[in-house]
């Protein structure tokens, strides 16, 4: 089947489940199955824009039982070549605050049995992702952020638990003691993924809470992550739209060629 090409890949995140006017829906079939939800097509600043909530359009899946796999080839199908993935974090360090935004240049995987690579074989292909999140696309976060007055550090590490529960305080002192700044449900395997099929991905984290082993924080619920996601929703679509028609036309970053010496 021939889809609508697209340049930039949006994935919604908790709270955050429409971005475009007047989209064109449309279901993708992918060889790992069903994406998340069908994909809203149109356009932003003139760029061509694919949005899909990874939860599915109700938050019907939870983090472990997200199709990632699906998710990121019904990108690469329609053509994307850039994605960015929002979503709703927790804070592990006092200066991160609920509000901020964190443009992730880092990230630490503590998932188990997830669906993590397109390379199953028989090639065995091992690609680097020494620095996962795209130079050119956080540099873009981070300009448009501060002309829009939204407070946003510049680079930060993530650690992506496996949920759907949230972290025990002694879970979370041991993260913030490595000095990572955000925990999240959902970044691994989704920006990895796309690196194996060599499109740029931009994290944007932004902070609901101060997670369980912050001094004096109270213990996470959802109801407030979805609570303060929801009232910043506004804040992230600016900067969305506001980034979108910034990216460069041409990639000269090396996510373009992830793959090259990766293969045996």
């Amino acid at each position: 089947m021939i889809y609508p090409q697209a340049e930039i890949g949006v994935f919604g995140g908790s709270g955050f489940y429409s971005l475009l006017e007047d989209p064109t829906e449309f279901k993708v079939n992918t060889p790992y199955g069903a994406p998340s939800s069908p994909i809203m097509y149109g356009e932003i600043g003139g760029r061509k824009v694919a949005f899909l909530p990874r939860h599915g359009k109700d938050h019907s899946l939870p983090p472990h039982m997200i199709n990632y796999r699906a998710n990121v080839y019904a990108m690469k199908l329609l053509g994307v070549s850039r994605i960015i993935g929002p979503n709703a974090c927790g804070s592990l360090q006092a200066d991160v605050k609920p509000g901020d935004f964190v443009i992730c240049d880092q990230f630490v995987d503590r998932t188990w049995g997830r669906k993590d690579t397109f390379y199953d074989g028989p090639i065995t292909t091992h690609v680097s992702s020494a620095d996962p999140y795209c130079p050119v696309m956080r540099q873009v976060a981070v300009e448009k952020a501060a002309d829009l007055g939204i407070t946003a550090h510049p680079k930060g590490t993530v650690v992506v638990i496996q949920g759907p529960r949230f972290s025990t305080r002694s879970e979370s002192k041991w993260f913030a003691s490595q000095g990572w700044e955000v925990i999240n449900m959902t970044q691994y395997p989704e920006c990895y993924l796309a690196r194996e099929l060599e499109i740029c991905y931009c994290n944007i984290s932004l902070i609901t809470d101060h997670d369980a082993g912050a001094e004096g924080a109270e213990p996470v619920s959802n109801d407030e992550v979805v609570r303060v996601f929801q009232e910043n929703n506004e804040k992230v679509k600016a900067l969305l739209h506001a980034m979108i028609p910034a990216f460069p036309i041409e990639r000269e970053c090396t996510c373009a060629h992830a793959l090259e010496g990766a293969a045996f």
